[in-house]
This record gives structure tokens, sequence and C-alpha cells, in this order.
């Protein structure tokens, strides 16, 4: 038997009938995982759901002799995340990681934007990755409560849109942002579970991102969904050790470890500052300051 990373475990990877979903679920099939492969076939802005997208990729890992099973749920809807979770546990008899990748995007500015358009992509995003993780960290800590050892793992899906921006994605990268966060708080919480909580971003050509990345024009695609599959499964494995509350960045061949909010320059006086005194501060350490390249230059 070769060492396979994930042999025996269980695992849930969500939007995994296509795109870099469906890579994630291969590549845990492929390293000896039981997959169960959820989403609902949706089109891209969320409409006219289809069962065919996850039981094709279920046919996928089973031709190459692994296991999965499909699911359909809604992991945005409370009810449907608890059925998800509780029939992998059901079927397989436990539940190693768990994969939050469903998404959807409808782009537009945000004084275009409608209400549906900012609660759909919201809903799916924020709450189909609280929504699946809640009733698993339920799982886990009854486990944990009863003495039995977990080791666990989550893997969230964020993006580059959430963490530096995108024109266009007020909705998508308010969700995306809100994952970062949603992802260093919880590996916060669980860690006294025994879960462990990172989130990859990747860089990819996917249906979310047609017409916003050129073509590769050469055998080397910088942006081959496929690229990001080996760290999904290495932060869902064994092999992460403690890793927890991290946010990695993958595109092609590069990965970079996102650092995040952290304090930059600084004044500090022992009294209040004025108004007019801001005026003073202020600007100073703004220059000093890192700048956002996608943000407008002066």
């Amino acid at each position: 038997m070769t060492d396979l990373m994930c042999d025996g475990k269980v695992v849930i990877v969500t939007g995994a009938g296509g795109g870099i979903g469906r890579f994630h679920a291969l590549e845990f099939a492929r390293q000896g995982a039981k997959v169960v492969v959820n989403d609902r076939g949706v089109q891209l802005d969320g409409s006219a759901a289809s069962v065919s997208a996850a039981d094709g990729v279920v046919e996928e890992i089973r031709a190459l002799g692994g296991e999965a099973v499909a699911d359909h749920n809604d992991v945005a809807d409370m009810e449907g995340a608890r059925q998800l979770v509780q029939g992998a546990i059901d079927r397989f008899g436990r539940l190693d990681t768990l994969v939050n990748n469903a998404g959807i995007v409808r782009d537009r500015t945000v004084a275009n934007m409608t209400e549906a358009e900012w609660d759909d992509v919201v809903r799916v995003h924020l709450k189909g990755t609280f929504a699946p993780t809640h009733h698993a960290a339920r799982h886990w800590r009854s486990l944990a409560k009863e003495g039995r050892p977990v080791s666990a793992r989550i893997v969230n899906t964020t993006s580059t849109s959430g963490l530096f921006g995108n024109v266009g994605q007020s909705n998508y990268g308010a969700a995306k942002a809100g994952i970062a966060s949603f992802t260093v708080i919880t590996a916060m919480e669980l860690h006294r579970y025994g879960v462990k909580v990172n989130a990859v971003s990747p860089g990819a050509r996917t249906r979310m991102t047609a017409g916003l990345i050129e073509e590769p024009d050469g055998a080397y695609d910088p942006f081959d969904p496929a690229a990001i599959a080996p760290f999904v499964v290495w932060l869902g494995s064994e092999a992460a050790g403690d890793t927890t509350g991290q946010v990695i960045a993958v595109s092609g061949g590069t990965v970079t470890v996102l650092e995040g909010w952290r304090p930059g320059p600084s004044e500090e006086r022992s009294r209040l500052f004025t108004t007019e005194e801001v005026g003073e501060a202020l600007p100073g350490l703004l220059a000093k300051a890192y700048r956002n390249p996608r943000l407008p230059q002066p």
C-alpha cells in the first residue's frame, strides 16, 4: 500500500461539481479519501439547479477506483448543511475534513447592484461557509467532550477580491473578506477541540474568472485550476500538522502566505488628539504605510 496523504479519511467538498472544487474532490480521492461531492449544479449566477454536476464527479472518482457519494443540499441553508454533514457521518462513519468551496458571482458596481444580487452572493459564500462549519464543529466538539481524539480540518475558500479588492465585486469581495476573518476566528475557537482551520485564495481560470484572465500562450498555464488542489489537500490532511488560522494564496506555481491586517506606522501621544492635530499626524503616517496598488494612486 502506498503512503496516501488522506488514506481512509472522509472529506466533504462543497461546490465540487466543477471548477477548482472538482479538482479538490479528485485529488482527495487520489490521496485515498472517501469524498462527499456536494454541488447543487447551479449556473454561475446561482440559477437553474441541476444534480448532474455532483453525480458526474462521483463517477470520475469511481472510475479512478475511489469511493465517493453525491450530495445536492443547499449549503447556505442550515438544514441542508446539517443533512450534508450528518449524511457523510451516516454513510462513512466519520468526518475528517470539510472544504468550503461553494460560490456564485453576480458582478455589478455598487451603485447599480440590486438587493438580491447582494443578498444571494453573500448568502452562498459567507453563510454557505458558516452553515457546514457550524454543524461539523458541533459534531467534532461532541466527540472531544466524550474524550474521543479529534484531528479534523477545515479549508475555506477566500479570494483576492476580498483581500485586496476588485471593481464590480463589492458583494463577492465582502463575503470573501468575511471568510478570511471567519477562518482566523474559528481557528481560535475550535483549536481546543482538535480542529485546524485555514483558507486558500486561489488564482485560477474558472467560470467565475471568465473574461478576467487571459488564456495561456504556452504550455505552462499560471492560472491552471488544477494548481490549487494540492495545497487544499495538504491543508486538509494530517501533513499540515498544527497549521491553523492561515490564509494561503496559490496561483500556478506560486504560493504566498498572506499576512493580513497587522499594525503599521503609528504615533502615540499622552493625550487625545484634537481634530486639528489629526491633520498634522495622519498624512505622515499614511505616507509611510503600505498602499494597495489596486487603489487609485495620487
